[in-house]
């Protein structure tokens, strides 16, 4: 198990939380929670050692394609795809975005 960090800019923090997706096989959990502003922290706890250039280049290409709102976000995987990531973080942000 290994647990990253990573911070991008972001604006501000939005009034809801969300969480999405599960912890199982081939795939995650995302609880995303306002934050403070101007600031997006990311926690990923997961099970495959040695990932972090992975998770660092995929996060990269979603927050700095757009400036995220200012949430903390959790991230729990079991060895899930970079596809299923950004699905699941686009859902989140989707949910905290509507009332």
């Amino acid at each position: 198990m290994e647990t990253l960090h990573f911070e991008f800019l972001a604006t501000e923090p939005p009034v809801k939380k969300a969480l999405v997706g599960c912890v199982g096989s081939g795939d995650l959990e995302i609880l995303m929670e306002p934050g403070e502003a101007g600031k997006t922290t990311i926690q990923v706890v997961t099970s495959v050692d040695g990932s972090v250039a992975r998770w660092k280049n995929l996060f990269e290409r979603i927050f700095t394609a757009q400036i995220p709102p200012a949430v903390n976000i959790d991230i729990h995987d079991f060895g899930a795809t970079p596809g299923v990531v950004r699905l699941r973080l686009e859902q989140a942000l989707e949910e905290i975005a509507h009332d």
